[in-house]
């Protein structure tokens, strides 16, 4: 029996191949394993080529497998594209429609299956998909049992007749194949999973969840790739709760609703991509210069301009934290699991409402998109501050003073008024003011304003900054990295420790302001530092040396092709640089 299985399906964008993988992996959850699911898609609605690839496993996942054991494909294009994946122990399953051949230096069987033929005497080729599950299945030693719930639940509102004919579908499928590899029929059965149920998702959906969790009922945004899922989801559930979103003409537009959405009382956010981040940084000055609470999601992609819509890759990082034109106080957010995008999207809020200033949660598109396993959410956790809001202010009857909103306090965070609350009565603008709000180009003001403004940068408080894996304490390296990277460094760390090497494993969650203590007394137990990120610049290795130097130890590994590292190949990456 396998202890880890990779599977996936391949074919035309719009034949499919994203409800083959979905239905698969939703009976694979429901009997325990855990998953890890990257999609693989062109930039357009339909044609072009896409693929699933789901690893499984009886234990947790956190990474795209190097080898694939199964190859499912509804076009030659998926074999020719994917092959070099496959090894000896690897099976193609091909639809027999399209004439599959394999190539020369294959070293995995093919098998050609009459998916769309089977499907047809069923009553519609649409069925294709369910005769592949079938075909899977049989190689996993599943019956069809194990798919009922799914296609009930997927096919359930169509009618029985329509579930019978998906189910018979599936039967038809083990039967196609096993006519063909006979005694191999469950060679690729898996160890048993524990059986518990388990949330299955996307990261967008575990970060929309802890905007919902976080009290957020406001949302503004314009779709974009990869983050329009946040906003599909808030769509569903946001009026659920008395709240709402709002498809706005663009990014621009987006920001500054949900600035004022914020300077209403409401918890409100947006959502976007590299080229939506760029439109927005007007906004995001002027929430800092109001001093405003904003919550934004930067879900990164391939750049500069249109770049790579449907690609990994992890270089807004730098234009987070200085794209603004002068300066305010941020925070930038990256979480690097499905359950820190839920947590620390809560941790974002909070801290965007209690040191009224603009938080950025970055995300990639690895970590966006892919979709795992996650254990249930404790819900006993979470805890809203919303920091200075001021219920009810003292004035003497008659009083025509303002209030001072943007009083020059200690920790650098002013009271707050919302709007109706009597005596609250200030401007806001965002040219330079005194603490009123009444603008002001007074030299003296001016400073007193920006520092005040800066010091709220000392007043973050943010849980766990960095995720550490440090068993060493004199380690031969340190790997560092951001985002979804953490699943293969935490694989690469297992396998050169296996080997001998004492390596310990940081990942950076808090980038700005950037947890300088705590990485520093990381870095001085390691004799090399490499840091690891999907860009061309090495963004994170950058930051790191203006923060703390250790210039001559640290070692950068790039990959900016568009695809996430893979843990034996970011493994023999590494060992170069050691």
């Amino acid at each position: 029996m396998l202890h880890q299985l990779s599977w996936k399906v391949g074919g035309q964008q719009g034949e499919g191949i994203e409800s083959t993988g979905e239905i698969f992996s939703m009976a694979m959850n429901r009997l325990g394993y855990f998953l890890y699911g990257y999609r693989h898609f062109s930039s357009r609605i339909k044609g072009g080529h896409t693929n699933n690839k789901i690893t499984v496993r009886p234990t947790e996942v956190r990474s795209i497998a190097d080898d694939l054991d199964i190859l499912v494909a509804f076009d030659q294009e998926t074999i020719d594209v994917n092959y070099k994946e496959l090894t000896t122990s690897s099976i193609i399953l091909a639809d027999a429609k399209f004439n599959p051949t394999n190539p020369e230096d294959c070293v995995a069987p093919l098998y050609a299956v009459p998916f769309t033929e089977i499907a047809a005497e069923l009553g519609t080729s649409l069925m294709k998909n369910m005769v592949a599950i079938g075909a899977t299945a049989a190689l996993l030693n599943l019956n069809e049992e194990v798919f009922q719930s799914v296609v009930d639940e997927i096919f359930g509102r169509k009618g029985e007749e329509v579930v019978a004919k998906n189910i018979e579908a599936i039967t038809r499928g083990r039967e196609a194949i096993a006519e063909q590899i006979g005694e191999r029929v469950g060679a690729w059965e898996l160890v048993p999973a524990d059986g518990k149920r388990r949330m299955f998702m996307i990261g967008n959906d575990a970060a929309a969840l802890g905007a919902l969790a976080a009290g957020s009922r406001f949302m503004a945004a314009y779709p974009i790739t990869p983050a329009s899922e946040i906003m599909e989801y808030m769509i569903k559930k946001l009026p659920l709760v008395g709240g709402a979103v709002i498809q706005t003409e663009d990014e621009i537009a987006a920001a500054t609703m949900a600035i004022g959405a914020n300077y209403g009382g409401v918890r409100a956010f947006t959502a976007s991509a590299g080229p939506g981040l760029s439109l927005m940084m007007e906004a995001i000055g002027l929430s800092g210069m109001t001093e405003q609470p904003l919550v934004i999601f930067d879900t990164q992609r391939g750049g500069p301009s249109t770049g790579l819509p449907t690609k990994q890759e992890q270089s807004d990082l730098m234009a987070m934290i200085y794209g603004t034109h002068g300066e305010i106080p941020k925070v930038v957010i990256a979480p690097s699991t499905m359950e820190e995008a839920f947590y620390d999207t809560i941790q974002a809020f909070n801290i965007a409402e209690e040191l009224q200033l603009p938080v950025i949660v970055m995300t990639d598109l690895q970590l966006a998109l892919g979709k795992q396993t996650v254990e249930p959410f404790d819900y006993s956790k979470i805890e809203i501050r919303r920091g200075k809001i001021v219920d009810t202010v003292e004035v003497e009857e008659g009083s025509k003073e303002y209030f001072k909103r943007f009083e020059n306090t200690e920790d650098g965070v002013s009271p707050r008024v919302l709007p109706g609350t009597k005596g609250g009565i200030h401007h806001v603008t965002g040219v330079e003011h005194d603490e009123t709000g009444k603008p002001s180009e007074a030299t003296g003001n001016r400073r007193t304003q920006m520092d005040k403004r800066m010091r709220k940068l000392a007043q973050v408080r943010f849980e766990n900054p960095v995720y550490v894996n440090a068993p060493h304490e004199e380690a031969d390296v340190l790997l560092v990295g951001f985002n979804s990277t953490r699943g293969a460094l935490e694989e690469v760390q297992e396998a050169l420790n296996a080997e001998g090497l004492k390596v310990n494993h940081a990942h950076v969650k808090l980038v700005h302001p950037f947890p300088a203590a705590e990485m520093t007394a990381l870095m001085d137990r390691a004799k090399k530092v490499i840091v690891v990120e999907n860009n061309a610049t090495g963004q994170l290795a950058n930051i790191m040396k203006m923060n703390i130097g250790g210039h001559a130890k640290m070692k950068s590994v790039l990959k900016y092709d568009g695809t996430p590292f893979m843990p034996r190949e970011l493994t023999n990456l590494v060992k170069e640089e050691m």
